[in-house]
């Protein structure tokens, strides 16, 4: 533990001496991982497809706010699915500015969930989304998160049905908004996914604000239970069919995430909580205190002694 929290230490040294390096670096990556994702997971464009398309865009999110990445997501997944289908662009379209404009007055800097959230389904850990954003996000959080399952769903549907969503020219414009609307909205595996996330951060939020030691821990294992009961109760009442040991592992290497996340934000010592008292004119004021954990990285010197042999 004190190896774990001395790295801790250099890094968040490392972190403010470098921060102007670290951030647009951090931005880079993940404006990278974002679009090869998508361009892997459509890739209906090939020109999106382009090394030295995404590269440059990824170089010029680098120095622009986060939340830019969520438009220029956007913009890849829209003129993706612009190859196959302009109904789906459409219907794509009206729930990304839907969203902005709602969620614009709330946090709009949470709207990176919304990229976050599919890239960790792709990857197979999705299940630690609503465990981390009941940690450090509210619960307007919720919105974007939702969203960022339905966005994973909407590509899945995309990249099954791509044929059948080309070559439905003949069919009549309202009957095809119809049948996308029906199979996205219809679809109970991505009802169960959105129940088991809300739910999950929803817990973990409550647990994480209660005034007991080891809150974020207990936050973390009740989020995971709630994710388990709510994906088995669904999948037996649902039209669903899960492989229960991909979920398993995927809980657990999510778990394994959330606990790294909780370290790294939230490591504290309650074995030194102090309770403190004091008062105004107005008002008396008990303060429950709980320290960080911390150490002083180690600063080792290796002075050379030359011995002088006269001959």
């Amino acid at each position: 533990m004190i190896g774990l929290l001395v790295f801790k230490e250099r890094l968040k040294a490392f972190y403010g001496t470098y921060s102007f390096i670290v951030n647009p670096i951090r931005k880079f990556l993940l404006s990278m991982a974002a679009l090869i994702l998508l361009n892997q997971n459509l890739g209906f464009m090939e020109l999106l497809k382009n090394p030295l398309l995404f590269t440059a865009v990824s170089l010029l999110s680098a120095f622009l706010p986060v939340s830019v990445l969520t438009c220029i997501s956007a913009v890849f997944m829209m003129l993706h699915l612009y190859s196959v289908s302009f109904e789906l662009t459409v219907i794509t379209g009206i729930l990304v500015l839907t969203v902005a404009i709602l969620y614009s007055g709330f946090q709009p800097g949470n709207s990176i969930i919304m990229v976050i959230t599919p890239m960790l389904f792709f990857i197979q850990v999705p299940f630690a989304v609503p465990l981390i954003v009941g940690l450090s996000c509210g619960l307007s959080a919720l919105i974007p998160m939702c969203v960022g399952v339905f966005f994973y769903y909407l590509l899945i549907y995309a990249k099954q049905n791509a044929g059948v969503l080309a070559g439905s020219a003949a069919i009549d414009i309202t009957q095809k908004y119809t049948q996308i609307l029906d199979s996205l909205l219809s679809n109970e595996l991505m009802i169960l996914m959105v129940l088991t996330f809300a739910a999950a951060a929803i817990v973990v939020y409550l647990i994480k604000s209660l005034s007991v030691a080891y809150a974020w821990t207990i936050a973390i294992a009740a989020g995971v239970v709630v994710e388990l009961a709510v994906i088995f109760f669904g999948n037996s009442r649902m039209d669903v069919n899960l492989s229960v040991s991909s979920i398993i592992i995927g809980v657990l290497l999510s778990l394994a995430l959330a606990l790294i996340f909780q370290f790294f934000v939230f490591a504290v010592d309650y074995s030194r909580t102090e309770f403190l008292q004091f008062q105004d004119d107005d008002y008396y004021y008990y303060v429950k205190a709980v320290p960080k954990m911390t150490v002083t990285a180690p600063d080792v010197k290796v002075q050379r002694i030359n011995k002088r042999k006269d001959s």
